[in-house]
């Protein structure tokens, strides 16, 4: 036994529902992968490395300077490093911040 109705007229309006729920249901998927995507927009950041060395300009780009790693004087020839490599930078006579002091924190201390 069929659930549908038998004659032409009711089966068109039938049709014309269950596209018009379709339509719906897809605007619906739409809307919540915009939502997705925004939401994975609105991350935070990834957090700011520990330590970060800052190299020269040309060829040869030895290190000039040590930061922290959330040091606001930082630019965009900073690399990350640990806490070892950092402490070896700085005894190895590499300038350090004068801004976060990474010295101090290290305890590398002239």
């Amino acid at each position: 036994m069929s659930d549908l109705p038998p004659d032409l007229p009711r089966l068109q309006v039938l049709a014309t529902y269950l596209r018009l729920e379709l339509a719906r249901v897809e605007a619906g998927i739409r809307q919540a992968e915009q939502q997705a995507v925004a939401a994975s927009a609105r991350r935070d950041p990834p957090a700011p490395p520990d330590w970060l060395i800052e190299h020269g300009i040309g060829a040869g780009r030895a290190p000039v300077r040590v930061h922290v790693g959330d040091c606001w004087d930082t630019r965009t020839r900073c690399a990350p490093a640990d806490r070892d490599t950092a402490r070896r930078a700085l005894a190895d006579g590499v300038e350090a911040c004068t801004h976060c002091r990474p010295d101090t924190v290290l305890g590398v201390l002239d």
